[in-house]
């Protein structure tokens, strides 16, 4: 049976950056340890994405979704340069 819009939390700017984020942390094979697969070209597109959001809001967020986003753009190329290296190590 289908859910009722009602049963579905609201989405807000803050819930798709983290949506967008988890993204990026998937490709770069964090997350469910039963399916660690590595794709750099996802967790880019996905970086990408944060930053076009960055540019395009700029100005219309709030204080707490502005550190938000800096700390998730942070975070995912901390990562996704940590995962690249680590690639050319083994390979």
């Amino acid at each position: 049976m289908a859910k009722q819009a009602s049963e579905f939390p609201k989405i807000d700017l803050t819930t798709f950056f983290l949506s967008i984020s988890s993204a990026a942390f998937m490709g770069l094979g964090i997350g469910d340890a039963n399916e660690r697969r590595i794709d750099l070209d996802l967790a880019r597109q996905n970086i990408d994405l944060l930053e076009l959001m960055q540019e395009k809001t700029r100005g219309n967020r709030t204080p707490e979704e502005d550190r938000l986003l800096e700390q998730l753009l942070f975070e995912t190329r901390l990562r996704y340069v940590e995962t690249q290296r680590n690639l050319e190590k083994k390979g």
